[in-house]
């Protein structure tokens, strides 16, 4: 059992992988990741490919409502804009994908700036109101502006090309976005380490103290909003590049509470919370689906209301985390993986 974690120089204490065992199951990982698509059908890789897609969304939201204690229900608004602007740079205006996508997620961020900057005086259920009404224009500009979006017709997305090969099935989009949520992860695991990463956290905790100690507290809630509108106009790029044809059905105001449930299901101030979450709140309708389909018979409700049996166990699930885990199933990992290091002692 261990004993001590003695590091003997910065470097050592800084790595995000420290031992020869999460080095070895980070390569297990990854060769499973390699191997994946080729021995799950093509249904188990497009759920995957949506939980891939929501992981990067739920990583913004978590650095704005889980770093930074911003608490925000215009996420999904934030994943529209990125998803319509891909696909108006990708159709109209015949930009690449390599081109597209970062563009897309730029212009994201800063829709993120006009709603921070107004916000930085507002917190707690102001914001919340702020950044909901927010949600609302964003859903009707999407729906009257008919000559940039198409309006409720929708608009469709060519599939992407990389070197010249067509991305258009699930398994090459599969091989597109694994890198893409990777290198994600990555970042904001170094991000939340440096001097921002601590300021949001010292926010998140007590704002005035942080003000009293020198955080400056604009710069950095700014900071923190432009970066998460970033993740979010990534995610709804990709979104777009997947599904190939958009709408304003696609983006409902509940697609915003979606994204909360991942964050405060999988766990908040976590990334690999945001991971978990991600992936709960993308199987559970699919779990519902399948339920619906056995026991489709006996119990015609799971067919006919399937919408709402679908938000009643989003809502069950949240309640439920929030009175037996609050932490989330991150915070369920950290204590199996505590109690099997620690035993068979219990102190």
């Amino acid at each position: 059992m261990t004993s001590g974690d003695f590091k003997t120089s910065y470097k050592a204490d800084m790595a995000i992988f420290q031992t020869i065992w999460i080095k070895l199951w980070m390569a297990v990982l990854v060769v499973f990741m390699i191997f994946f698509p080729f021995w799950a059908g093509p249904y188990l890789t497009y759920v995957v490919n949506l939980a891939a897609i929501a992981t990067i969304g739920a990583l913004g939201l978590n650095i704005l409502t889980g770093f930074t204690g911003q608490i925000s229900l215009g996420h999904g608004a934030f994943i529209a804009i990125g998803a319509y602007s891909t696909a108006i740079l990708t159709a109209d205006a015949g930009f690449p994908f390599w081109l597209a996508l970062p563009v897309a997620a730029l212009i994201t961020a800063t829709s993120g700036l006009i709603v921070g900057i107004p916000s930085l005086r507002l917190k707690g259920l102001y914001l919340v109101m702020s950044t909901l009404a927010f949600s609302f224009i964003v859903q009707y500009v999407i729906i009257k502006w008919e000559s940039l979006t198409r309006g409720s017709t929708g608009m469709g997305v060519p599939s992407p090309r990389f070197f010249g090969h067509a991305i258009d099935n699930d398994r090459a989009f599969y091989f597109l976005i694994m890198p893409i949520v990777v290198m994600a992860m990555l970042f904001a695991r170094n991000l939340i380490r440096t001097k921002v990463g601590r300021a949001w956290v010292a926010i998140r905790d007590r704002d005035i103290s942080a003000e009293v100690m020198g955080v400056n507290l604009s710069r950095y809630k700014v900071t923190s909003f432009f970066i998460s509108s970033f993740y979010a106009g990534l995610a709804g790029g990709l979104y777009a590049y997947y599904i190939t044809d958009i709408s304003p059905e696609h983006f409902p105001i509940t697609l915003s509470i979606d994204y909360l449930a991942m964050i405060i299901i999988g766990g908040m101030g976590s990334i690999l919370g945001s991971v978990f979450g991600a992936m709960f709140v993308t199987m559970l309708p699919e779990g519902i689906r399948i339920a619906a389909d056995i026991f489709g018979t006996s119990y015609p409700v799971l067919v006919d209301r399937f919408f709402e049996v679908k938000v009643m166990a989003f809502g069950l699930a949240i309640i439920l985390f929030l009175i037996f885990e609050p932490t989330g199933i991150y915070g369920r990992w950290v204590k199996t993986k505590i109690y099997y290091k620690s035993w068979p002692f219990t102190y």
